[in-house]
């Protein structure tokens, strides 16, 4: 799972041209996934920050945040429709509200 965060974030570098990669979120908490984001930033000479482990949190307001602008986009799922995707990719997720 991390390989595939890594890799859609050293793509989210090379298309944006950024420099500076900014973990977040309860994932940031895990030393693996700093350790490779760090050193996928050293070989791209960029940075990884990470927050202290204190503000790593799930945040129901960033999840509140998320769906307001989905909804403001029209992208509203019925709930039929809204069990979870293993396989999705990020780069398969049309971002609508940009």
């Amino acid at each position: 799972v991390f390989s595939a965060c890594v890799e859609v974030a050293e793509r989210a570098l090379s298309h944006t041209g950024k420099n500076e990669l900014l973990l977040g979120g309860g994932v940031a908490c895990n030393n693996r996934l700093r350790s490779m984001c760090q050193i996928m930033s050293n070989e791209r000479d960029s940075q990884s920050f990470a927050p202290p482990r204190m503000y790593c949190i799930d945040n129901g307001t960033m999840i509140a945040r998320l769906g307001w602008l989905e909804q403001g986009a029209g992208r509203n799922t019925p709930f039929a429709m809204s069990a979870i995707d293993q396989y999705l990719r990020t780069d398969q997720t049309p971002i609508t509200w940009s």
